[in-house]
């Protein structure tokens, strides 16, 4: 593979890394409030309401030295799973929407857009 070559494969790659993390952000403002990464459920809820939709699902726990999760029926006794909770908020018109995905209550990521976390 030529020097050419490799350049323009590094420079899409680039491209590419770039262009996806740009609907990420760090920080949602509510009512003059801002919600950021690490900000408690109850914080979420206190400064922006509620959402407009929540969607839930329970991760499962993976355990050291397991490359698989456990099976289901010792999972649930010995290894519980991780609340995770996306909530979507409409921002209005000429906004984008923005989701707030929660990791055991707090807030793990915020996305604008369309982009699932």
């Amino acid at each position: 593979m030529g020097v050419f070559c490799r350049n323009v494969i590094c420079c899409f790659a680039l491209l590419v890394v770039s262009a996806t993390g740009s609907a990420r952000a760090e920080s949602l403002r509510c009512n003059g409030e801002i919600v950021s990464e690490g900000d408690s459920r109850l914080s979420v809820l206190r400064r922006c309401g509620q959402p407009a939709l929540k969607d839930s699902q329970c991760a499962p726990v993976y355990v050291a030295g397991r490359l698989q999760p456990l099976p289901d029926h010792i999972a649930a006794r010995v290894a519980p799973c991780v609340p995770i909770e996306d909530w979507l908020y409409e921002r209005g018109p000429g906004f984008l929407p923005a989701t707030v995905r929660l990791r055991a209550g707090v807030v793990q990521t915020i996305l604008y857009g369309q982009e699932r976390p």
